[in-house]
């Protein structure tokens, strides 16, 4: 009996970007079912930012560990090991914010099991996608990442309002649970015959993980041994690397400070009411979920009707949208409405989710079998980058209040959204200098 003409690696795709949505919705209902609890009894600001930004300390630890896990292991294996682990997690633990110390663990040991997630799909996708479908996986698979986002902001308020704040815990554990029941029936490593030309198209059965010594055929039927460490100072030392790397951290740093401090924005720079704009303020993070599949798709026709080259198609889309983003940025403390900010923040976070179909995507051009190692060193860039630009924005914004006396004007905030448009111009130059689609690690 004939299988559905549905190939397996399809399934795998839409499986990870049900994973991303799912993180990011416990990301988003944490921050919402705890805030609402602190408030409740009457946890000050401080604190409230220390359990908080705990989450991102486990986070950043994990990243390296879990691309080295992702390459010895199995990258499906571990990332099954993840979701079960940040699932149970919040599945036992009481959201009561008079128990800190539990709380500080509990979001410590979630993060921890996260920061095995995107490492462990970038090895999964390297091993089951063809380079010419790599741009649109990948973005599919991030873009989940979006969609949790706004997903958990428009329906999680309500469940706490219903249920408390309790249930948005148990309701995320479930989410977890039911992922990684689908993951163990229908995830798998790719066969030999799925790939028959996998070492020469660079993804497949030749970037599984291997033990000890790999045994490689060479053309005169003689045969040579090949370590499987992983090449740690070529890495460190690789100008395309560092080219994602700081594209990385100053995605994040953008994107966390607007995730962050937004609301913020909205409230005291503009004395807006988040109630009273409904919907619209989820609109940034949608739009993101629109460019980051818009990326994917331009990035992947370009290349397959080699209308440009896979180096010229990187450096394209992560100029372009840098660049654009970078002017929104720069801009939106000049926008005083409702309507105009929520404008320009959309524009800035959809154009950086486009230019991740440059950067982001850009590791498995690089280094397939290395992939999920590569996402992890630049990933912990993009986790110091959310630490360092929230307290930095919280810094520069009690400097502003002494100075202005309040937040209400845009000169208030204008450092706060100057300095990811300039990193944002920055990141682009690098990119545009270093970066390279060729493959430079075996």
């Amino acid at each position: 009996m004939k299988a559905l003409k549905f190939p397996k690696r399809y399934l795998i795709v839409i499986l990870t970007f049900i994973s991303t949505c799912v993180c990011y919705i416990e990301r988003v209902g944490f921050s919402i079912a705890y805030t609402i609890a602190a408030d409740s009894a009457g946890v000050n600001q401080s604190s409230k930012g220390m359990m908080l930004s705990a989450f991102y300390y486990g986070y950043a630890c994990s990243q390296v560990p879990g691309g080295w896990a992702a390459q010895k292991i199995g990258g499906r294996k571990v990332l099954l090991l993840s979701f079960v682990l940040w699932s149970s997690t919040c599945f036992l633990v009481p959201l009561d914010p008079n128990r800190v110390v539990i709380l500080v663990i509990a979001r410590l040991l979630v993060g921890v099991a996260q920061g095995f997630i995107f490492p462990s799909i970038h090895t999964v996708l390297a091993q089951w996608v063809p380079p010419h479908e790599r741009s649109r996986s990948v973005s599919l698979t991030t873009s989940g990442m979006y969609l949790g986002a706004a997903t958990g902001m428009l329906f999680l308020p309500s469940l706490v309002k219903f249920k408390g704040p309790q249930s948005v815990f148990l309701a995320e554990a479930s989410l977890g649970i039911m992922w990684s029941l689908l993951w163990f029936n229908y995830a798998s490593d790719p066969p030999r015959s799925e790939h028959p030309k996998a070492t020469a198209a660079g993804f497949g059965e030749s970037l599984l993980p291997v033990k000890g010594i790999q045994r490689i055929k060479m053309e005169n039927e003689g045969s040579t041994v090949r370590s499987a460490k992983i090449p740690w100072k070529k890495i460190l030392i690789s100008l395309p690397v560092w080219a994602i790397v700081v594209n990385n951290f100053t995605f994040h740093y953008a994107l966390y400070v607007l995730m962050n401090w937004l609301p913020t924005y909205f409230e005291l720079g503009l004395q807006l009411s988040l109630q009273e704009m409904g919907s619209s303020k989820m609109l940034p993070y949608l739009n993101m979920f629109i460019f980051s599949n818009i990326g994917g798709v331009v990035a992947d026709h370009l290349i397959t009707m080699r209308i440009l080259s896979v180096t010229k198609t990187r450096k394209f889309l992560n100029t372009i949208g840098f660049a654009v983003a970078s002017l929104a940025l720069i801009a939106l403390p000049i926008f005083r409405s409702s309507s105009g900010a929520v404008f320009c923040s959309s524009v800035a976070l959809g154009f950086l989710a486009l230019g991740r179909a440059g950067f982001a995507v850009n590791h498995m051009d690089i280094a397939p079998r290395y992939a999920g190692i590569l996402m992890g060193v630049s990933n912990t860039a993009g986790t110091l980058a959310g630490i360092i630009g929230v307290d930095l924005t919280g810094r520069l914004l009690e400097a502003a209040k002494s100075s202005y006396s309040d937040l209400s004007g845009p000169e208030s905030w204008r450092a706060v959204f100057l300095i990811p448009g300039l990193l944002c111009i920055f990141s682009s130059v690098v990119f545009l200098l270093f970066a390279t689609g060729e493959r430079i690690f075996d």
